[in-house]
């Protein structure tokens, strides 16, 4: 059996990362170089969210992207990203279940969702930046994930 004081830094790596990669795709690809910054607010604003919120949500999933990546502020950037997958499913969920459907089901921003909880409650991981030493201390090992 694997021991989880070497393997779950590794996992925490993983998950990060892998929620990273998703977030600078959504925001980063999708809404500012594919749609735009006028496409993605425009398209916010036809399912009747103020307009704006399309440049939060895509500046928001850069910011989050770019956090878990580096292993910054990890928990902070999990938690402050959990809006954006909340709205994101409620908004799914009319289209029923099944991403492929059309307009997209409700479960891939549900299951996005839950793994922002569990990365908030691991913390950062492996190879993560320590945000003390940016501020000029270094902070504990044990509170470093």
């Amino acid at each position: 059996m694997p021991d989880t004081r070497t393997t779950a830094p590794y996992a925490a790596l993983l998950l990060r990362v892998s929620l990273g990669l998703a977030f600078l795709a959504h925001g980063a690809v999708l809404k500012l170089g594919t749609f735009g910054l006028a496409g993605t607010m425009g398209y916010f604003g036809s399912i009747g969210y103020p307009p704006v919120f399309g440049a939060i949500v895509a500046v928001a999933e850069v910011a989050a992207g770019l956090a878990l990546l580096a292993g910054l502020w990890v928990r902070a950037a999990s938690l402050l990203a959990l809006p954006i997958l909340i709205g994101a499913t409620i908004e799914h969920l009319p289209n029923g279940w099944v991403f492929s459907a059309p307009g997209g089901g409700w479960e891939f921003p549900a299951l996005w969702t839950v793994l922002l909880l569990v990365q908030a409650g691991l913390g950062a991981g492996a190879y993560a930046v320590d945000p003390g030493r940016l501020v000029g201390r270094a902070t504990p090992r044990s509170a470093a994930a």
